[in-house]
């Protein structure tokens, strides 16, 4: 049972847009990610989402002259003017406190108001405009990004049953295809395991076209693609605005043909309690998963029934089958607190029952195996969390698997027949350990003798991906930032690991042309924190004249791991230095590196960021001329941070889809997300974190100083960070700053929080914001031509 750490289609849902790693699913909706580096939920079969946390890597070519390159031109075309948003004076008061927000007009819940609408159009004329001058330099990066893609492509099948299930990628076309073919053997899955084709081979039978279904929308994203225990069915949960508001359909997996009438208005948590019933959950009006129900197929929506209805408006639902697929759990949880139902899927009379109780500051997640329940239990004593287990027959009673330690935070586990495969953390590393259990139904005690599997890169990301129970095969996941994604399927008794899918980079990608590091940069407080370091050798002089690109996210306590991402090259090629700052706030060093992170410790995040420049500067990996940063959502907001904070450090800043009105949202509980954040942000409604906030809420802390070229980005659909938190941090800077550097606001009218959903149309927003970048540093030049 696993979890995505920053799931972006799940009901968790932070203001992220961060990285891959399988966490089993948290409750809790965040603002996140991006990027998604892409660590909170579902299986990895949606990793897509994630990887917009990886942010991008600058790039500048160090070889040969100015004079040997085609070179664009860098400078704002002279008729473009920027929009100048109207002034309509907005009084806040709070705690005695006058705020006047001259742009609070900008927000529109309905997305409707011809003067917000044309504000934004605006904005968007401008900012290409501006920027048609490097349409040519955008294109070419465009090409060569998607030329490292092999467009027509599979992933490793995964055998389920007498199936093996995979996805398929067509030449030109934007989503995949959902296929399955018939096993031709009862032989036990082994890491041998291969599935056949060419003409002897079981039909390939596809079973969803995505491409079909996007036809005639903007967007097009499927949140959940879930088959039925008896493989005859498939449920999936459909978005096409980007607002994660989802609708679920089923369908007939021999046939193709609709089962029942849709379900509608739901979230992406949808999971089988046999092969005639659905479990799915449902928001209130603020968006808030609030409402479990159970659906029997055939009958109409309006009839199902509801199993649970959490009222307290902190905390949300979560859904998730165990690896035994024998039973479902919900939890309710906030950022500090969450217990557990369960729900027999084998018995006629399906209802919910407590597992673990609502106890404030104790935080469970949980699955089954044979006659026990398996639980992750984190405290204040146990911040780390320990693994223990407890009979089906008697909760109360508890044994501890594994003990909280101070060095290790366990992260997630997996369940099968005979073994569990744990995700933990140290020293800010994944790694994953493989232990044998006694037989099903014999005593259960202290895990020992585990065996880990060893990793080579200096700084990498592990994603436990989804396995089969009745199996001794483990599938997980590797990659680093020069390491393209790999998939390993592991045998649990002999250690033996076996590639199944590497992702094929074309375009002459060569992973030994690159290095990969690992740096500490000491904080203003003395802690280390610690950063992940990519460039390219033959092309990096390392003495401080080299372009950078420095990311950073540091909230919700997911783990911006560094994995692979093929744009990122288009940049590292042209000699740009990419680091990731791994700051607190995220959980890259265990469950104190976020508390030190979050409510009033918040700007150590945004300090810690600070302090990573300055030591890459100091030491001569970059110069403040030529250092870029990027953040997206939450990172966002640490973008607004720190460049009210410091201006000075930085060339070029990228702030994607940013939450920037910290304080004016978190007062207002009708906004989406709000009321379950206030364990993250604060509550400011009480005084102390009201002034906190304030002093460091990006639009409340604009100045009339000079700041660097900047470019923002919004979703007019986003339903994490709503589009008016980016519009009036925009309005405010260019009312304000004392400087003519270039500030560009960009807002996809038909999107959401991961912006456009087509895998293509991501790659052409990678090259737009590469363009921006090396317009501002005077670097336009095709890598092409030189």
């Amino acid at each position: 049972m696993l979890r995505l750490a920053a799931a972006a289609a799940s009901s968790p849902r932070p203001r992220l847009a961060p990285p891959p790693v399988l966490l089993r699913v948290r409750p809790t909706r965040h603002r996140p990610i991006s990027p998604a580096p892409t660590t909170a939920p579902r299986l990895s079969r949606r990793r897509a989402l994630l990887l917009l946390l990886s942010s991008l890597p600058l790039g500048c070519y160090r070889g040969g002259g100015p004079s040997l390159a085609r070179s664009y031109a860098s400078t704002t075309p002279a008729m473009a003017a920027p929009p100048v948003a109207k002034k309509v004076p907005h009084q806040l008061v709070e705690h005695g406190d006058v705020r006047v927000d001259n742009y609070y007009w900008l927000r529109d819940d309905s997305r409707s108001d011809p003067d917000v609408l044309a504000h934004l159009r605006a904005e968007n004329d401008y900012t290409a405009a501006v920027m048609s001058d490097v349409k040519q330099l955008e294109d070419e990066i465009y090409a060569e990004i998607r030329g490292r893609i092999k467009e027509d492509d599979i992933d490793a099948p995964l055998r389920k049953g007498q199936y093996y299930y995979y996805e398929r990628t067509l030449t030109g076309k934007e989503y995949v295809q959902h296929c399955r073919r018939l096993v031709p053997t009862d032989a036990p899955i082994t890491v041998q395991d291969v599935m056949p084709t060419g003409p002897d081979a079981p039909d390939e039978h596809v079973i969803l076209d995505e491409n079909v279904k996007a036809e005639g929308h903007d967007y097009y994203s499927i949140g959940a693609f879930k088959v039925s225990p008896n493989n005859k069915l498939a449920a999936y949960a459909e978005d096409t605005k980007g607002d994660e508001i989802y609708t679920v359909y089923v369908i007939d997996l021999e046939s193709r043909e609709y089962v029942g009438q849709p379900l509608k208005g739901i979230t992406s948590d949808i999971e089988w309690a046999g092969d005639n019933h659905l479990v799915y959950i449902t928001m209130d009006s603020i968006l808030r998963p609030d409402k479990v129900w159970l659906h029997n197929l055939g009958s109409d929506q309006s009839s199902d029934a509801c199993l649970l209805h959490e009222k307290d408006e902190t905390f949300s639902l979560g859904l998730q089958a165990s690896e035994s697929k024998k039973y479902l759990f919900v939890e309710s949880g906030s950022k500090n607190t969450s217990f557990i139902f369960y729900l027999d899927t084998s018995k006629p009379n399906k209802e919910l029952v407590v597992l673990t109780p609502r106890v404030y500051g104790i935080d469970t997640t949980a699955s089954h195996r044979g006659n026990h329940f398996f639980i992750k239990r984190r405290s204040d004593e146990f911040y780390n969390s320990e693994l223990v287990a407890c009979p089906l027959d008697n909760v109360a009673e508890t044994t501890v698997l594994l003990p909280h330690r101070e060095s290790v935070k366990i992260q997630d586990f997996q369940l099968f027949d005979n073994h569990i495969a744990v995700y933990e953390r140290e020293n800010g590393l994944p790694k994953v350990t493989v232990y044998l259990l006694p037989a099903i139904g014999e005593s259960i005690g202290q895990l020992h003798g585990g065996r880990t599997i060893d990793f080579i890169d200096p700084t990498y990301d592990v994603e436990l991906e989804e396995s089969q129970f009745h199996s001794s095969v483990l599938r997980f996941q590797y990659s680093s930032m020069r390491t393209p994604p790999s998939v390993y399927d592991y045998d649990m008794d002999s250690g033996v690991s076996v590639l199944k899918k590497i992702k094929p980079v074309l375009g002459g990608f060569d992973a030994s042309k690159y290095v990969t590091e690992r740096k500490w940069a000491t904080a203003t407080d003395g802690t280390q924190i610690p950063m992940s370091i990519l460039y390219r050798k033959d092309l990096v002089k390392l003495d401080g004249s080299d372009p950078m690109l420095l990311y950073g996210y540091g909230s919700y306590e997911i783990c911006i791991d560094p994995s692979f991402r093929g744009s990122r090259f288009s940049l590292v090629d042209r000699g740009f230095i990419y680091v990731i700052a791994h700051i607190r706030g995220g959980g890259e060093m265990g469950r104190k590196w976020y508390e030190d992170g979050k409510l009033l410790k918040k700007k150590n995040t945004f300090t810690d960021f600070i302090d990573c420049a300055e030591h890459l500067i100091k030491n001569k990996y970059c110069s403040k001329e030529k250092l870029c940063i990027n953040g997206r959502s939450a990172g966002g907001l640490l973008m607004g941070a720190v460049l009210n904070m410091r201006p000075d450090l930085f060339r070029a800043a990228v702030a994607g889809v940013p939450f920037v009105d910290v304080v004016t949202t978190m007062l207002d509980p009708t906004i989406p997300l709000t009321t379950a954040e206030w364990e993250e942000w604060g509550d400011p409604r009480k005084e102390e974190y009201y002034y906190y906030m304030k002093s460091y809420s990006p639009v409340d802390n604009v100045a009339a100083q000079e700041y660097p070229n900047i470019l923002v980005t919004a979703g007019l659909n986003d339903p994490r960070v709503m589009y008016s938190e980016p519009s009036k941090f925009v309005a405010k800077l260019r009312e304000l700053k004392k400087d003519d550097n270039l500030l560009l606001f960009k807002c996809e009218l038909g999107a959401g929080h991961f912006s456009k959903s087509g895998r293509f149309e991501k790659l052409q927003e990678d090259a737009f914001t590469y363009a921006f970048i090396l317009k501002t540093l005077g670097m336009a030049q095709s890598l092409s031509s030189l």
